[in-house]
This record gives structure tokens, sequence and C-alpha cells, in this order.
């Protein structure tokens, strides 16, 4: 119990019931010279010491995950590799092809799950039993049942093969002429060594931080217990009864609850998604006085602040940042829907008080303005060979953000410092064990972390299988940085291959922190804004060598996290460590060549893509954005925005925010240890609420609210065998059947453009939330601002 206490004395996700218990036990010297008389506290205490060895302290995790394994369970088959390998192809083809469309559409790696469980029974029923010897193992294209642990593999290989590469942005932005129009950016090898680079330096990152972020108990990573909990409802044939609301016994099997959930979500989604779409955002209180700007700058969804009680019947609404209340705890829910309450009333405060010309912007935008309220014409502050123009600059105007967006930075800047603050006060002791953990791998010792052996039944049964040695990471990451320098030095990019170095080192920094708030909250922190900000300093001028630096530290540390999600699965399903390891690596490579190949396909056999008349409405939303972006920190840079004197220097008290806030909630904790409440305070979470805005809002937070808790907290507490049994496999019926309907909508209906004109598809965009309004206005031949030839 003092090493069960050590690890999870300030884990969110233990009930702190227990950790007061075991407090209470270990600090009573009565309980050990006297313990016949504190029979019933040491029993309990046995109690809890065998459930946190013999399965996982985590009951959202018992739910899914079986403390028993079977080595001899098929795996790396014939049949799992071909379903993988083939979903891994499609999933990139198709999401490579549609992600410049408007709307785009991405297939996720949840439909793979899906529909690979009946082609693995069918080659099960149908596939002869033969095969081949190879280094004295029989491999057969029929080994037997189709197994849980083949499924996960394929499931593995999809989730590394459907995002597309985040280097593509940077091809487009180089190749077209619309935009920085550099020709050698269609050299295939070019595209390959940056795309490889990015993705391979995440593997090796990765597997580095294993004893950070996937070996320890703490790191729970919620969205894997929702694919856990699709894959056991497929495989597990046991049905026990169990008591849920109502008075009743509820009988019904994962799999057929599945269905059902999975057949009702499908039919609905048809409603907001195309039927009545006023159902996804359901502004209705805009529609008491569609042109009454401060009712809609307060409610609305669109282009307000989203102060609704009722904003939405879409459940996908509820998914749009990875934040399922049926997967993430409620905790975290409550802590990221406090953070947006307190932002809420910043953002109101310098929209009404017109803090930075505010007042003549949309208050909820994400959208760069200049002074006369328009979009950014960026073409006016470069030359034609896309780098910076000090006089056309001064000539034009400086770039101004709406209050939503000055508040995201704010929060932004806030949420690196409290990240790293939060990792160094909340897990430090943790992050020392993982070294050591990681030390002594290097130096061949067995066990050197005796306390997670002991603790975590999964880790021990993980011991069955030869674990991958550190040097195959080591080699990854280091043929991966290889490949970036000869990416970025092979061709005329007017960028260091320095470059690289710095983004790496981003990435190093930050990884274990935001790995270790990922895998506990469920929530990520991206470093994009960061490395826009750092890069854009570094590189002053120059758009494309901040892309670089922007693909090297946010992306690689974004793919290691995403790529720890995936090495969790393995280990929660018991999937040898060598198959997850080559089945990753195998799979992306190929998703790699693929999007690649369609990427060339798009640029050179689609007449005007990314232009308004592109064929397909392949328009490049996305890639108009990065375009911007880049160019906004690459080129005008942070320096005349964020620097000394610069338009929004002020913004920059974030930084000191994030560690005052972590500081103080510590000390709280620390000064009242009783205080139950404070446990579960999450301050990073809290600063997560503070970015939702621009183009997003309170809409689409607050309904996971009420939800989470009736999960989490009713049902978990008064039904914990119904909660166990069906919360997760709900969550994943609904995710699937949102995903299939999306797609046939979108090929059958949208794709061919087939409308469907009536009110209730046009009653949200009525008003200001159809065009955004303004607190003030400018007259004929104004501007707000600095004056022109004042700024530079």
């Amino acid at each position: 119990m003092t090493r069960v206490y050590r690890v999870h004395e300030k884990d969110h996700n233990f009930p702190s019931i227990i950790i007061h218990k075991i407090k209470a036990f270990l600090e009573n010297e009565s309980v050990f010279s006297n313990p016949e008389k504190h029979q019933h506290l040491i029993q309990e205490m046995k109690l809890e010491a065998a459930l946190v060895t013999s399965n996982s302290p985590y009951a959202e995790v018992r739910a899914v995950v079986s403390n028993k394994d079977d080595p001899t369970t098929p795996c790396s088959t014939i049949r799992s590799w071909a379903i993988g390998l083939a979903f891994s192809c499609l999933l990139a083809f198709i999401n490579q092809l549609f992600d410049i469309r408007q709307p785009a559409i991405r297939v996720m790696a949840n439909v793979a799950q899906l529909l690979s469980y009946p082609v693995g029974k069918a080659c099960e029923n149908w596939l002869p039993d033969i095969g081949f010897t190879l280094f004295g193992t029989y491999h057969s294209l029929n080994p037997g049942p189709f197994s849980k642990k083949e499924h996960m593999l394929i499931t593995i290989m999809a989730n590394v093969a459907y995002n597309t590469p985040y280097t593509n942005n940077i091809i487009w932005v180089q190749y077209l002429p619309q935009y920085f129009n550099q020709p050698y950016a269609s050299h295939v090898a070019y595209q390959l060594l940056i795309a490889l680079a990015t993705n391979f330096i995440g593997y090796g990152m990765a597997g580095i931080c294993r004893r950070f972020l996937v070996y320890p108990s703490y790191c729970v990573w919620p969205a894997s217990l929702v694919t856990i909990a699709l894959n056991k409802a497929f495989h597990n044939e046991a049905n026990a009864p169990v008591e849920g609301p109502f008075g009743r016994k509820w009988k019904i099997s994962r799999i057929k609850f599945f269905y059902i959930m999975f057949g009702a979500m499908f039919v609905w989604f048809w409603f907001p998604n195309y039927i009545f779409t006023a159902l996804s955002r359901f502004n209705w209180l805009t529609w008491i006085a569609p042109h009454n700007r401060d009712l809609n700058v307060i409610t609305g969804i669109n282009h307000g602040l989203g102060v609704n009680p009722f904003p939405t019947f879409d459940w996908n609404v509820l998914l749009w940042d990875s934040a399922d209340p049926l997967m993430v705890p409620f905790y975290s829910t409550l802590n990221r829907f406090f953070g947006v309450f307190v932002s809420f009333w910043v953002v109101l405060a310098f929209w009404y008080s017109n803090v930075y010309d505010t007042g003549y912007l949309p208050i909820n935008s994400n959208r760069v303005f200049d002074h006369f309220g328009k979009l950014y014409n960026i073409s006016r502050a470069v030359d034609d060979r896309g780098l910076f123009d000090a006089d056309e600059y001064k000539t034009y105007s400086p770039p101004f953000l709406s209050a939503g967006n000055i508040v995201i930075y704010m929060f932004f800047f806030a949420i690196y410092t409290s990240t790293l603050t939060y990792a160094v006060l909340y897990h430090r002791h943790e992050i020392i064990m993982g070294f050591k953990s990681l030390f002594a791998s290097f130096r061949k010792k067995k066990n050197p972390i005796k306390d997670e052996k002991i603790l975590d039944v999964h880790n021990r049964l993980m011991k069955a299988y030869p674990e991958v040695p550190e040097w195959w990471y080591l080699i990854c990451l280091v043929v991966a940085i290889a490949l970036g320098i000869a990416g970025i030095a092979g061709w005329d990019t007017n960028t260091s291959p320095g470059v690289v170095f710095y983004g790496l080192a981003l990435c190093i920094i930050f990884v274990i922190p935001v790995g270790i708030i990922k895998a506990m909250t469920g929530i990520e922190v991206t470093l994009n804004v960061l490395a826009e900000f750092i890069g854009g300093s570094f590189v002053d001028g120059n758009a494309l060598a901040m892309n670089y630096f922007k693909s090297f530290g946010y992306v690689t540390c974004a793919h290691a996290v995403w790529f720890c999600n995936d090495l969790k699965l393995a280990h929660y399903v018991k999937i040898p460590p060598r198959h997850t390891f080559i089945a990753q690596i195998i799979a992306t490579f190929i998703s790699t060549i693929i999007c690649t190949g369609v990427l060339n396909f798009q640029m050179k056999g689609i007449d005007g893509v990314c232009t308004p008349d592109a064929q397909f409405k392949l328009t490049c939303p996305g890639v108009n954005t990065f375009f911007t972006a880049s160019v906004l920190w690459g080129t005008v840079g942070p320096q005349k925005i964020f620097g000394h004197s610069g338009q929004y220097t002020e913004i920059l008290v974030g930084f000191p925010l994030g560690i005052v806030v972590v500081v103080f909630f510590w000390g709280l904790n620390r000064k009242f240890p009783q205080w139950t409440w404070t446990r579960q305070i999450h301050p990073v979470a809290i600063m997560y609420g503070g970015i939702v805005w621009a183009p997003y809002n309170m809409s689409y937070v607050w309904p996971s609210v009420p939800i989470a808790w009736i999960s989490w907290v009713y049902l978990k507490t008064r039904f914990v065998s119904f909660w166990s049994k069906y919360n997760f496999v709900l969550s994943a019926a609904w995710s699937c059947g949102i995903a299939i309907s999306g797609i046939i909508i979108f090929f059958a209906l949208q794709y061919t453009d087939v409308p469907f004109q009536w009110w209730g598809n046009m009653a949200s965009d009525m008003g200001c939330e159809g065009q955004a309004c303004t607190l003030k206005h400018l007259a004929p031949g104004e501007y707000f601002g600095p004056r022109i030839g004042t700024f530079d």
C-alpha cells in the first residue's frame, strides 16, 4: 500500500476515498502495534492490495481489459496482415483524396475495426488450412478462429495509416503557383523523405518514451478503452446479467447492444447531418431575434459564444475534439468546461471594451483581418518569392485577430508552461522512475523497477513476449533524422538542416508531459502554436523554414503521442511488442507511399486544384489556412505581433499565468489535503478549456458535462457492473454509426450535390448567425489601428 500511495496519491483517476483510507492506514501506528484492534481496516487494505496486484487499479480499465492472457492465441497471421494492409491502403487513399475537398471526408480507424471483423470471419470460414513453415513456425491461411489479437493488430495498422502526412501541406503551398510556386516540390523523392522523416521520428520517440507513457498503470489512455470495448464485444461470448437502472436486470449481450445502438445512431445521424441540419447547430435562442447583435453574440453557435442550455442534438458535435463524454473521465470534462466558463468572460470583456480594436471584427472568428475589417491579404505584405516585404507591409496593415482568437493565444501560451509545471510538481516521481527504467534497459538489467512489476498485472503478462530492443527505436530515430536532413539539404529549400534538431529538441522537452496528460485525462496539448511562435522567431521572414520547424516540433510530438496510444492498445490486448513494432512501421510506410502517389495525381491531374473553380470541390480549405498561418508566422513573423511594442505583446502574460495557476492549486492541495474536491482540479485541463474558442464555443463543450456526469458519476457509482458492460460499447457504437452514416450521406448525396432546401436546413444561418455582426462599424475610407507609416 506504500507503493500504491506513492504512485496514485495525486492521480485524478484513482478513487479519492481509497487514497484517504490508505493514508489513514499507513499513518496509524496503532495498526502495526495493535493489529488485532484494526482487523477490518487491515482486511480492507489486503483486498485493495490484491485488486491492484491481480488487476488494474481503475474500474474503467477492468471494465474492458482482461487480466488474463493466452500466449498461444494467433496474432501476426497471414490473414491479419492481408486485411490490415488492405484497410491501411484503403483509408490512406480515401483520406488523401478527399482531404482537400470542401467539405472534407475522413474515414477513421473505427470503420476499419468494424468492417474487418466480418472479413476476418469470412476468412475463418472459407480459407483452407494450408501454409508454409518459416524459421520453425507454421504460417497457415486459416490458423483457426479469427482472434481478438488479430483483430486488434488490424486496427492498429489502420490507426497509423488513416492520418495523411502533415508535410503534404508544405508540398501544396510550395508547388502551387497561387502560393510559393516552387516546382521542385513535385519531386517524389523530396516528398517521401520529409513525410517519412516526421512519421518515423514519432516512432522513435514513442519507443523511447514507452516506459513513461505505456507501461505505467496510471497511464490509462481513455481513447484506447473504447477501441478495446468494441473488440471485446465482437470476441467475448460471456453474457452475465447485470443490475441496471429502472430496477431491472439487463441481459442483452455487448455485441447485440452494439448493433442496436449502432443502428439507432446510423438512422438518427441522417437528421442533423442532412435532413434537419438545424438540429446539429440548434441555435434556437437566436431565432427569437436573428438580427439582434447582443443576443446572437452571446448565444450564437456559428459566430457567437454559444451560451445555450440545449445547443445540439448531434452526437458528432460532442466528438469534435476527441472528447467523447463517455470516454473521457468526468473530472476532465468538468475542468475543461470550467476553463471555457472563465475564458468566456475574458472574450466578452475584450470585445465589448474594444480592446485591440476587436469591436470592429467578429467576436469569435479564427481568421486574420486587416485594418479595414477585411480578411488579411497576405500577398500585399510579401514579394514575388513569398518573402517579407517591409515596404509593402508598411503601406498595408498589421494583422488583427478577433477577441476569441486573442484569448486562444493567451491560453495557448499558458497551457505550455502549465504542462511543464504540472509534470514537475505532480509527476516528478513517476518521470524519475521512467528514466531509471530507461537507463537500466541500456545496461540490460532485468526488472529494474520492481514497483511497476508488482502493481500492474498487464506488465507481468507482457513478460511472456520478447521486448523490442531499445536500439530498434534508436535506429528508427536516427534514420528518420537522416531522411529529414536529406530532404531539406538536397533541394533548394533555403532552410538549414539544423531545423530538424531544433524541432526535435522541442518535441523532447514536451513529449513526456504532454503524453502523461493525454494518457490520464484524454486531453492532448498540441504544440502547433508554440512551434509557430518559436520557429517564426528563429527564422523571421522565412515561411518555409518555419513550416519545417513546426513539422519537426509539433507533428513529431503529436505522432509520438498517437503511437504511444497504439502501443497501449497492444499492451492491453497482449499483442507481442515486436509484432506491434513491425505492423506500425510497415503500415505507415505503405500508407505514406499511397498518400504521396495520390498527392501527385491531385497536383498534376486535376485542373484548377486549390482554386475556387477546382473540379469535385477540391478547393483546399485546410491548405489555404496552412498557407495563411505559414506566411503570418513565418514571413511576417511573431516578433511583429507579440514582440517588443508588437500588436499583442501583452498577451504573453499567458506564459507566467500558466505557472501561477498550477502552483496555486498544487499549494492549495498540500495546504488543505482534507479537501477532497481539490484532488479533482486539473489545472492543465482548465487551461485547455480556454483554447476552444474561434471558431468553436461553449456549445461544443457544455452538452458533454451532464452526459459525463450521468455516465461517470451516477451510473458508475450506483450500477458499476452495468456501466462496465455497456458504457464504452455505447461510445464505440455511436462513433461507428456516425462514421458509416456520414460516408453514405457524403457519397450518395453531398458528393453528387443533391440539394435538400427547406427551413430546417436554413434556420441556423439567419441574421447574425449567417453573417457575423460587429460591435463597431467604419465609415467609407476609414480604418482602425495604428496609422499607416507608424508601424513596421
